[in-house]
């Protein structure tokens, strides 16, 4: 993998680490005239889509299909991507929800959410490096990581929306 392309990687990985949580600490909302509203119900269901892209390309790489698991994973990629530019728009523009429920549900909740951010947090970087390993034909570094990112990558996709569901019941 070229330098620039490793720097690029590791300076993105900082950059969204640091984006995501200043919108988490500050109040700061941007007006925009459009309405953003809608934007969960698209991010969610882009992760539910992301997720289904991560298992058929496990299930390509398991037969062999290099081909169609670089073309599913570059796909899953790609949807990551939208998913983070509206979540990031959502909650620039947008009160976050706050979860009313109680008792067991509560606590279920707010581990799925702990557990959902901290897992997206660390998978991050591993998931752009292991797509790059993938793409730089760096076949040996790309199956090491892979071997425990996809299942993180996985849990990511499965429980965002989760998470939202859990906000909308509430």
């Amino acid at each position: 993998m070229p330098k620039i392309i490793k720097q690029g990687a590791i300076a993105t990985s900082i950059i969204v680490l640091l984006l995501v949580s200043w919108m988490q600490k500050t109040k700061f909302h941007w007006n925009v005239s459009f309405d953003t509203s809608f934007l969960p119900v698209l991010y969610s269901t882009t992760n539910l889509i992301t997720a289904i892209l991560l298992i058929f390309a496990f299930i390509a790489i398991k037969k062999k299909n290099i081909t169609q698991h670089r073309q599913l994973m570059t796909a899953a990629l790609v949807l990551s991507a939208f998913f983070l530019i509206s979540y990031v728009l959502y909650h620039f523009t947008n009160e976050a929800m706050k979860y009313q429920g109680e008792g067991i549900m509560r606590f279920l909740y707010f581990f799925l959410l702990i557990t959902h951010i901290l897992t997206a947090i660390i998978s991050f970087p591993f998931i752009l490096f292991t797509f790059l390993y993938g793409y730089f034909n760096e076949i040996e570094k790309h199956r090491r990581i892979a071997k425990f990112i996809f299942i993180l990558w996985l849990y990511v996709v499965l429980s965002g929306p989760l998470c939202y569901f859990f906000l909308l019941s509430s």
